[in-house]
């Protein structure tokens, strides 16, 4: 694992997924939650709930990524046909074998995790969640968390993404109002990007995308850089 290299961090909650990934070498990602996705070297897996035990609430294992494909959730699981997003598209990594990670990355104050793009020297130092994070990543994610604006997907772009990305630090808005004009809701969301002249205020970059999106009645993607 060479420093510069990417690393993606993502949740397992389900021992058949951890079994899946550990026996059959591969990991899934629901596109809807990761729409723009960046090619990285490694994937990490944070271990969540009961059937850790002590292991749960720590990243314990990661793996180089040999490929990814698209797939649908019952082409990978056809035992559960019945899911809820049976018919939903996923980026299918396959993955070398497992790396145990020692120490551990854990996480003592139970922030909240999805998915986290990190750099491979910032992974082989952390020692909790919150070094895997740039001073970068760190503004990403407080604005992300205190946004909360209905009718909105917010994507995080991490700065391991730069080079892939051009917005990287930054955020992706898909803003879609619940009522839009019939000719609107075919077409296609409109691309905007929002350059902030000053991010030290963190309160003034909240209110100027706010204002951003109050003033949007048709769908649109907005990229906020943050660099």
């Amino acid at each position: 694992m060479h420093d510069e290299e990417r690393v993606l961090v993502g949740v397992i909650n389900r021992k058949k997924d951890f079994l899946a990934a550990q026996r059959e070498r591969w990991y899934r990602i629901p596109v809807k939650r990761i729409r723009h996705y960046t090619d990285v070297e490694f994937v990490a897996f944070f271990l969540s709930g009961r059937p850790f035990k002590e292991q749960s609430g720590g990243v314990h294992y990661y793996a180089r990524v040999r490929g990814v494909e698209l797939a649908y959730r019952h082409q990978m699981i056809p035992s559960e046909p019945n899911h809820p997003r049976a018919d939903e598209q996923y980026y299918r990594l396959a993955l070398s074998p497992l790396i145990a990670k020692a120490p551990p990355i854990l996480n003592p104050t139970r922030r909240p995790i999805s998915f986290i793009y990190t750099t491979a020297d910032r992974f082989k130092a952390a020692r909790i969640i919150a070094d895997l994070y740039s001073n970068a990543d760190q503004f990403v994610e407080r604005i992300y968390h205190r946004l909360g604006i209905a009718d909105t997907h917010i994507e995080r772009i991490w700065e391991a993404q730069r080079g892939q990305d051009d917005i990287a630090p930054g955020l992706r808005i898909t803003h879609r109002p619940r009522v839009i004009d019939r000719k609107d809701r075919a077409a296609p969301d409109r691309q905007m990007t929002l350059r902030l002249a000053d991010t030290s205020d963190e309160d003034a970059v909240l209110a100027a995308i706010r204002a951003e999106l109050a003033a949007l009645d048709t769908p649109a993607i907005i990229n906020i850089p943050f660099s």
